[in-house]
């Protein structure tokens, strides 16, 4: 989307804010209905695939309050019923729509620690939004109040004013906490066992804090400023950070319980060890995990050539194997990082893809080919060990698979050669198994997924988990809600 398009959203927004003004925001049901809905503005695609700046630049006041004010105002708000956080959506929202910004952040920030982050990254359109009273009865979930987008504008509204205000600790209680990872379920375990008074220290294996969120995702969605300003106000709040701390290795989880004195820990190491295929030329040089791939870019700024201590391979003809957010994300940041052409591999069509909507659509809009009902059968190399080219297999949608995706099947000969010098493997994590190897007395699933009941607890005395290590792959406000539940249950322990 250009300047001038931006510039005329903002002119459309002003125009519909005065009319709802002259009607002292007392609208009818219809009234709301028929307020358009309001397009985040948002980078040229040409520019941004040269750039790692945030794509999506945020809804103006203008812009915020008209679309709040398509909100109905629902008596029983199903949408919070999709909110693993369960925010305060109507009532946030009814702040926003009057102008009241400052009353409207602080209500978000009594449920989520990352209003800044989930306003970015999380699938509202499959959480809070789905529900949404207004795009049943508009028949279009694409139609609903962008819950999401408000959240974030209240979020960067505070930041820009400079006006945050540190959450109240009750009086200290002698009790100590440990959490393991920073990632979204470790920060919010942190945030509230400090509200509740209780000493907290965060555990993390990397140099800097903020886990999936800081090396997972790619600056253009969120940027690092953001991630880094939640981690300070944990920081102001009293909680100690500890890095390159890998528990497990550094020391055990025995150890910080029966010996450094801790009353309870939370296991919230996220599921950072990458699946692969299995096929040939795996270990080919120019073959990348996503993982690694955007940890090089995000956490290790792989985009400053000639700057970056680890630099990375300079490929032109990239492809990707997947088909959900991490595949979209490294995709996007290939193009960033120089390549001429990047191939999407995945093998089903559009509509099964798990990534987000908003995701395919930016990148399709900055240039990624898909080819879909595809899927790589071998990578093949050159005699110096260098990846050059992807013999791919063509697929066609069977009957559906346990998920209600249906299950894609070979078409026999379909065979064909893609040329490229780089494959991105973004088919999906699992746990690494460092903590299950090193704690005795954690029970597991086949998966390596830590087992634990609703509220976190653990088959450990003291030990409580949450996030991707319990999950397996899944969303920032999906880790969060189940850090908060896990913190709720950590407090009523300590308090008895």
């Amino acid at each position: 989307m250009s300047e001038v398009d931006n510039a005329a959203l903002q002119t459309q927004a002003e125009s519909l804010l005065q009319n709802l003004k002259e009607k002292n925001f007392q609208l009818r049901g219809p009234e709301r209905m028929a307020i358009p809905s309001q397009p985040m503005p948002a980078q040229d695609p040409q520019v941004r695939r040269h750039n790692i700046s945030e794509v999506a630049l945020g809804y103006t006041p203008a812009q915020a309050m008209v679309e709040a004010n398509r909100c109905l105002q629902c008596k029983n708000q199903p949408c919070v019923e999709g909110c693993p956080v369960r925010l305060p959506i109507r009532d946030f929202i009814s702040h926003i729509a009057v102008g009241e910004f400052a009353e409207a952040i602080a209500l978000i920030k009594e449920s989520s620690l990352l209003p800044a982050v989930c306003g970015r990254v999380c699938p509202q359109e499959t959480q809070c939004q789905v529900h949404c009273t207004l795009g049943k009865a508009l028949k279009d979930i694409n139609k609903s109040v962008a819950i999401g987008r408000l959240e974030r504008f209240a979020a960067d509204w505070e930041r820009a004013q400079g006006a945050a205000k540190l959450p109240e600790c009750q009086p200290d209680t002698g009790k100590k906490v440990a959490v393991i990872g920073s990632g979204p379920a470790g920060l919010a375990v942190a945030a509230d066992c400090r509200r509740a008074g209780h000493s907290v220290t965060v555990f993390e294996a990397f140099h800097k804090f903020g886990g999936v969120m800081l090396y997972g995702i790619p600056e253009f969605r969120l940027p690092k400023a953001i991630v880094e300003a939640e981690v300070e106000t944990l920081r102001q709040m009293g909680v100690e950070l500890i890095p390159n701390f890998l528990v497990g290795r550094t020391r055990s989880l025995q150890a910080l319980l029966e010996q450094d004195g801790y009353d309870a820990a939370f296991i919230g190491i996220g599921a950072g060890l990458p699946n692969f295929m299995g096929i040939e030329g795996e270990n080919l040089v120019g073959v990348f995990s996503a993982n690694e791939y955007l940890t090089r870019a995000n956490l290790l700024k792989a985009y400053q050539r000639g700057v970056a201590a680890t630099p990375i391979v300079e490929a032109k003809r990239v492809a990707v194997l997947g088909g959900g957010n991490v595949a979209m994300d490294a995709a996007r940041t290939a193009l960033r990082l120089g390549a001429e052409e990047v191939h999407l591999i995945y093998r089903r069509s559009e509509k099964e893809m798990p990534a987000r909507a908003e995701e395919v659509s930016h990148a399709k809009e900055e240039g990624v080919q898909f080819h879909l009902l595809r899927n790589a059968k071998r990578i093949l190399g050159n005699e110096q060990g260098f990846v050059t080219a992807l013999e791919c297999l063509c697929y066609e949608l069977g009957e559906p698979d346990a998920s209600g995706r249906r299950s894609p099947v070979a078409v026999p000969g379909s065979e064909y050669i893609l040329p490229v010098d780089a494959v991105i493997v973004a088919i999906g994590n699992s746990s690494n198994p460092l903590i299950q190897q090193t704690t005795k007395g954690l029970q597991f699933n086949r998966r390596g997924n830590l087992v634990c009941t609703e509220d976190g607890r653990t088959s450990l005395e003291k030990v409580f988990a949450g996030g991707d290590i319990v999950l397996g792959a899944a969303t920032v406000i999906l880790a969060m809600g189940q850090g908060r539940r896990a913190a709720a249950a950590i407090n009523e322990m300590l308090a008895e």
